[in-house]
C-alpha cells in the first residue's frame, strides 16, 4: 500500500501519472473528491471493480456509485432523457448524484446487476484532472470499511487500510478534506424525480433542488 503526499493548491502532475499507472494494472486508489475520500478503480474493469468490495467489506449486492469527467461520459454509461439532461446540467458538476438508467457497457458487479446505475460529477481539480488522464470512469465509494463511519481525516483512513488483508494500493494523501455534506441522491429513473437522501443545508439548495424535481 503506497502512500503519496500531495498539495492540492500545487502541482501534483507526477501524482496523477502515478495514480493512472495503478489504475491501468487494476489497482484500487484512496483519492480525495469534494466530499470525502473516495476508493476508485477502473468502473469498467469487475476485477478491479471486486477489489474495491473485498476492501471495503461490502456486500456484493450493494451497488457502487461512479464518478465521470462529464456530461459526454454519463452519455456513454446511461440512457438520459431531455428532461434528465435539463437537470444534470444544471446540477452537476457538485454533490449530486443521479440514479439513471444504465446501458450495457456498466459491468454487473458495479451495480449488483440492476437496470440503473448512480452516477456523479465531482467538483473537485484532483478527481477532475485524474479523470481526465485516466479516461475511463472511477468508483466513487466513500474510503471506509462498509457499516462504518467515513471520515475526512487521511491518518484514520491509512490507519483503517493498514490493518487490511486486501488493502488499497495506492492512498493519495491530501491531508485532513474540509468538512463537507454528502451529496445528495436523486432517483431520475422515475416519471418524477425522487429524493433519496438529502443532506443537512441551506434552504436555498433545498428550493433549487425542489426547482429541479418539479421539471
Amino acid at each position: 500500500m503506497k502512500i503519496i503526499q500531495i498539495d492540492i493548491n500545487k502541482n501534483y502532475d507526477d501524482a496523477i501519472r502515478e495514480t493512472v499507472d495503478v489504475l491501468n494494472g487494476g489497482g484500487v486508489i484512496v483519492y480525495p473528491t469534494d466530499t470525502l475520500y473516495g476508493l476508485g478503480a477502473n468502473a469498467l474493469n469487475p476485477e478491479a471493480v471486486k477489489k474495491v468490495f473485498a476492501i471495503k467489506g461490502r456486500q456484493l449486492f450493494k451497488p457502487l456509485p461512479i464518478a465521470v469527467k462529464n456530461l459526454v461520459w454519463a452519455d456513454e454509461l446511461a440512457h438520459i432523457s431531455p428532461r434528465n439532461r435539463t437537470i444534470l446540467k444544471k446540477a452537476w458538476p457538485g454533490k449530486f448524484t443521479a440514479i439513471l438508467p444504465k446501458k450495457n457497457i456498466i459491468p454487473e458487479v458495479v451495480n449488483s446487476g440492476a437496470s440503473s446505475i448512480g452516477i456523479r460529477i465531482p467538483d473537485f481539480e484532483f478527481a477532475d484532472k485524474l479523470l481526465g488522464r485516466f479516461g475511463y470512469p472511477l468508483t466513487v465509494t466513500s474510503a471506509n470499511i462498509s457499516g462504518h463511519e467515513p471520515t475526512n481525516s487521511i491518518d484514520k483512513i491509512i490507519e483503517i487500510f493498514s490493518k487490511r488483508a486486501v488493502k488499497p494500493d495506492l492512498i493519495i494523501d491530501a491531508g485532513v478534506l474540509p468538512k463537507s455534506e454528502p451529496s445528495i441522491i436523486v432517483d431520475l429513473t422515475t416519471s418524477k424525480p425522487k429524493i433519496l437522501r438529502i443532506s443537512p443545508t441551506s434552504p436555498e439548495k433545498l428550493l433549487k433542488l425542489l426547482e429541479l424535481a418539479s421539471l
